[in-house]
């Protein structure tokens, strides 16, 4: 029998059972919204497509056909509200179900969704509302964000209307503030059905905010052929099965969500499960992936460092079949700990907001602790040095994607309104993601880190990673960065931020421990000559950790 995606993609696997090769092709006229999500509805309504769960307890399940149902009803809410194809919406919705409602009533318009993130202040919506000419927002009501937006709308003419979301009990009991519209009553008062207009794989249908080390946010691009693009996402990577229940641990505001909590998942009949939480708490969510019989899960390496701090013998993860994880690189420290607690192998990804997994550890691979894997065979990608030339095996360059021929499916389309930007990135036949590697002899890329993280230090390049990866192995570091900081003899020398485990003190004797244990375990002028020690490091959203933010503490 035709499964749904076998009608986007070709395929090829070696004798293994190893992806080889991936094409993917769609109509003119496709639309994820209607193409996946409307077609999923007609040939199994009553298959499972989102499980949510907030801190307090209350569950929501819904139906592919309530989906549509649901999605229906919030296109023509938006649509009675004047928007129209090409719009753009901001949805600042942290993880509440209504989310995916919105989204793809988006999608269905024809309009351009701008997830966000509730951690914005009013200068950030001023700048985003502005640059996008943004025509309306749906917002959460926890939190200050909603006295942001209101703060801001004096210097954002092109907004024209403005709807809460309620992500819980507790919060629509405080009620709806003064000029806004209750998105959740409108939404059950709005009709079912909602007719297909023209559509065009080639609509723009999402754009970014995502923050560089400098200047303003970059608003990254995306058309309808993105959402396919996910299909190996889903498929080779997180092992998504019709069937399953996928958790992917990402506040909306982030393009991982879509990555792990929408296209791909949806496009395989793989359900998305959504616990809508404010603060992690590790003890709790293994009980989550415990309580609701998680199948697939997919985090980054910072959940997985608070993990392994468990003792994992106190969970039952007997559910739970295919691990994943991206965000940042991964150590193998944390890698052998997990396995040794659960006997389940991390496989790692990389990618970025201007694409979908470029590298990665695919479905049948034999993983390499501390390699993102080899590439998607959907991109053509390679590793060059600074003249965009291909370097050996073994040598550090950057991760760049060859789209002479074409641009592949899950390409960003560029930069909105800065073409200087996307030129500046994208030239040549290439798209230069920023970020460094290198490869060994069978194809595995080895992240080093970005252009921009990498130490020069007396005539030495270094990376982060490497030393991050060796403290890591120390029973005293919990999480740890690496970064430069000046110094007048050197140009830089190696700075350590490190977290410390439980039951460890901070002192000058672990902190020469520390240092003598890089000494032994890679180059001596590697080792950290500056130590210090925090109780967290400054991190984004998505679980990146933030070494410019080191940096500037630092005075650079």
């Amino acid at each position: 029998m035709l499964k749904l995606y076998d009608r986007y993609i070709d395929e090829t696997f070696d004798a293994d059972g190893i992806l080889t090769g991936l094409q993917l092709h769609c109509p003119d006229t496709y639309n994820f919204a209607f193409d996946i999500v409307d077609k999923r509805a007609e040939d199994t309504p009553d298959a499972p497509a989102l499980m949510w769960v907030n801190e307090a307890g209350e569950e929501r399940r819904f139906t592919f056909g309530e989906i549509k149902t649901y999605s229906d009803k919030a296109a023509n809410l938006l649509a009675g509200l004047g928007v129209k194809k090409g719009d753009k919406v901001m949805l600042i919705l942290k993880r509440h179900y209504q989310f995916w409602f919105a989204l793809t009533a988006c999608h269905k318009i024809g309009a351009v969704a701008i997830p966000a993130t509730h951690l914005l202040t009013a200068r950030d919506v001023v700048y985003r509302c502005t640059a996008a000419d943004i025509s309306g927002i749906i917002c959460t009501a926890d939190d200050d964000i909603a006295a942001h937006v209101d703060a801001a709308l004096p210097e954002c003419p092109s907004v024209r209307f403005k709807m809460m979301a309620f992500g819980s009990e507790r919060a629509r009991t405080k009620g709806l503030p003064d000029g806004w519209q209750n998105f959740d009553e409108e939404l059950e008062n709005a009709p079912a059905g909602f007719a297909r207009g023209e559509t065009s794989a080639h609509d723009p249908m999402l754009l970014y905010f995502t923050s560089g080390t400098t200047g303003h946010p970059k608003m990254v691009w995306h058309d309808q052929t993105y959402s396919l693009g996910h299909i190996s996402t889903a498929r080779h990577w997180h092992n998504c099965q019709p069937g399953g229940l996928h958790l992917t641990v990402a506040d909306t505001g982030w393009a991982k969500a879509v990555w792990g909590k929408y296209y791909g998942q949806w496009i395989m009949g793989s359900a998305i499960f959504v616990y809508d939480y404010d603060r992690f708490h590790p003890a709790e969510m293994l009980n989550i992936l415990s309580k609701y019989k998680v199948t697939t899960f997919c985090a980054p390496p910072t959940i997985f460092r608070f993990f392994i701090q468990e003792d994992l013998s106190n969970f039952n993860l007997s559910c739970l079949q295919y691990v994943t994880t991206a965000g940042e690189a991964l150590n193998p420290e944390v890698y052998n700990r997990f396995l040794e607690g659960t006997g389940l192998k991390m496989m790692e990804g990389f990618g970025q907001t201007e694409c979908t997994v470029l590298v990665f550890n695919s479905v049948g691979m034999t993983a390499r602790p501390g390699s993102m894997g080899r590439p998607n065979p959907q991109y053509i990608m390679d590793i060059v040095d600074e003249n965009g030339q291909p370097v050996p095996p073994g040598t550090t360059g950057e991760i760049v994607v060859h789209t002479d021929r074409e641009k592949p499916f899950g390409l960003f389309l560029g930069y909105y309104r800065d073409e200087a930007l996307t030129d500046r990135v994208w030239h040549g036949g290439l798209y230069h993601t920023g970020d460094t590697a290198w490869k060994d002899e069978d194809g595995y890329y080895w992240y080093v880190g970005r252009t921009d993280d990498i130490i020069k230090s007396s005539g030495y390049r270094i990376g982060p990673f490497e030393i991050e990866s060796v403290l890591m192995e120390h029973p005293a570091v919990m999480e740890c960065a690496i970064t430069g900081v000046p110094d007048p003899i050197r140009g830089q020398v190696v700075k350590a931020t490190v977290v410390l485990a439980k039951g460890y003190m901070a002192s000058e004797e672990l902190k020469k421990e520390l240092q003598e244990h890089v000494k032994k375990q890679t180059a001596p002028y590697k080792y950290p000559r500056v130590i210090e020690f925090v109780a967290e490091l400054p991190k984004t959203i998505s679980g990146k950790i933030r070494r410019v933010e080191i940096r500037e503490g630092d005075g650079k």
